[in-house]
This record gives structure tokens, C-alpha cells and sequence, in this order.
């Protein structure tokens, strides 16, 4: 199994198992909380493991793991192997740990970090399916590149573009309404536009994306697939947008973007080859001391 899968099944595991272990951490003695140590940085033993081998592993007694299994909710042993596994084989994005009025500066941090990686690890898991490939032969032989966001995917489409400008290929950032839609209206073959938007759902985006397609150009997406946006371009990066009313966690969507759109910069430069990366030497170059 590659390390980046193992390693998301442990994040996955420990945002379960944490939660338990912290609603009943009060009612743990030292011994159980030993046990309770062990099983967090080793999930999958724990998980397949034996109640004997587990218990040896910890360093006590079979009755000492039974009595953790049932300090933690669970009704014995065999319980806690099952949810364990039950847990590991469940998608990241079901373990949510909510930012509240009265976390203290270092818990709100570790979670809205915690919701980061939770973010980047989904985005892991989907990422044989992308189309990657096709982006590239697109970019690739492009004219022009515009970069289109609207409010916060704005900002994603400008940090994009002052990426992508250094590989050497004209680029642009498309970030309000009325410049999209003149823009998608004079494009044309060998042009593409890139947009960046969490749900897929502002009728100016799937007009502009029409428009130009009807131009020759083409349009890639990064948003939710069942948007009307993913209908109505030529490649499209499915990134499904997750319902979060917690208004203290920042939109996840922002950081599964502009991760994307790093790889993609990272696979054009490979593919345009020695050009490309004289060209990013000679920008690095430019702003030495």
C-alpha cells in the first residue's frame, strides 16, 4: 500500500478514535490510557490484531483492554475491532470536528488544520481519476491561458495565474463578471480557460464557458460534478462541494484548487521540458539579491 494511502487511513482512523477516546478520557485509568495510546499510532494492528496480542503489545492485561473497550462505548472487544475497521474503510471527509465559540486559540488551530488535511487527503484519493493528461495536451500548445474565478475563487484563479505566467506562456486572471463574459465572447481556437468554482452553480460561469466553447477554445473546470458549470465544459477536475455551515472553518474548496492547479503546473512544466524550466530559473534568478 503507498505510504500517502496508509497514512491517510491513520488520519482517518485517529479523528474517530479521538473523538471516542476524548467524550470518556475521565474514566481512564493509566493502564487504559496506555492502551488507548497504543491503538492511536497503530490502528491496523489494533484493528486485526487479537485481544491477547493487543493487550501484550500495551504492556497489560486482557482485562485491562476489555475495561478500555467499555470506558469508550463499546460493549467489549470484538465491538471495538469491528467499528475500528469500520472506521478505516469510511472516506475522510465523514470525520468532521467543528471549530466553536468556546475552543481556545490552539484547539480552533489544530482543527481548522485538521480540516486542511482532511481536505488535501480526499483530494489524494480522486486523483487517478482526474484528467490531468488532457489538461496538459491542451495547455500545452494554448495561446492564451485565462485563469476565471468569481469572490473567493478570484483569489484562486489570480495565484494561479502568477504561477502559470513563469512557465513562459501568456496568462491572464479573469476575476468579475462583465471581463468573463467579454473575454469568452473574442476567445478563440488554441485559447483555454481554467475555472476555479466551488459549486458550479452561477449561471454567468456555464454562459462563459458556452460562449467560448462555441469559439473553439477550451474550457477545463475544477468544481462539483453535478453543477451545471461541469456540463458545460470540455475537462473537468470533479471536485464535489461539501456542505459546511460552521462559519469559523475556511471553504475547503479554496485549498483542493489551488492544490490542483499546482500539480497541473508542475505536470506542464515537465511536458514543455528545458523551456519551461529555463524559464523558471530565470524568474528565480530575477528576484535574487
Amino acid at each position: 500500500m503507498p505510504i500517502f494511502v496508509e497514512l491517510s487511513l491513520i488520519f482517518m482512523y485517529f479523528y474517530y478514535m479521538l473523538g471516542q477516546i476524548e467524550r470518556h478520557s475521565g474514566s481512564l485509568s493509566r493502564a487504559e490510557q496506555r492502551v488507548a495510546r497504543w491503538v492511536l499510532s497503530h490502528p491496523r494492528q489494533a484493528a486485526s490484531g487479537t485481544l491477547a496480542e493487543l493487550a501484550m503489545a500495551c504492556g497489560t492485561s486482557q482485562p485491562t483492554v476489555i475495561r478500555f473497550c467499555r470506558r469508550i462505548g463499546v460493549t467489549g472487544f470484538r465491538e471495538f475491532t469491528r467499528r475500528l475497521t469500520e472506521a478505516l474503510s469510511q472516506p475522510v471527509s465523514n470525520i468532521h470536528r467543528d471549530v466553536n465559540a468556546n475552543d481556545t486559540a490552539s484547539d480552533a488551530t489544530s482543527k481548522v488544520l485538521d480540516a486542511s488535511i482532511r481536505t488535501l487527503i480526499d483530494i489524494r484519493a480522486q486523483l487517478s481519476s482526474m484528467p490531468f493528461d488532457a489538461a496538459v495536451e491542451a495547455m500545452r500548445d494554448a495561446r492564451q491561458i485565462a485563469f476565471v474565478g468569481l469572490g473567493a475563487s478570484g483569489h484562486v484563479a489570480s495565484d494561479a495565474c502568477q504561477k502559470f505566467f513563469r512557465l513562459g506562456l501568456p496568462c491572464t486572471a479573469l476575476v468579475d463578471t462583465p471581463t468573463i463574459l467579454q473575454y469568452a465572447a473574442i476567445t478563440t481556437a488554441r485559447s483555454v480557460l481554467i475555472i476555479a468554482s466551488q459549486t458550479g452553480g452561477a449561471v454567468e460561469l456555464s454562459r462563459a464557458a458556452g460562449v467560448a466553447r462555441n469559439n473553439g477554445a477550451v474550457v477545463i473546470a475544477l468544481t462539483d460534478p453535478d453543477s451545471t458549470l461541469a456540463a458545460a465544459v470540455d475537462i473537468l477536475f470533479a471536485c464535489r462541494a461539501q456542505p459546511d455551515a460552521n462559519v469559523y472553518t475556511p471553504m475547503s474548496s479554496r485549498l483542493a484548487h489551488l492544490a490542483l492547479l499546482d500539480a497541473l503546473q508542475v505536470s506542464l512544466a515537465i511536458r514543455l521540458g528545458d523551456k519551461a524550466v529555463d524559464n523558471l530559473r530565470r524568474c528565480k534568478d530575477a528576484l535574487a539579491v
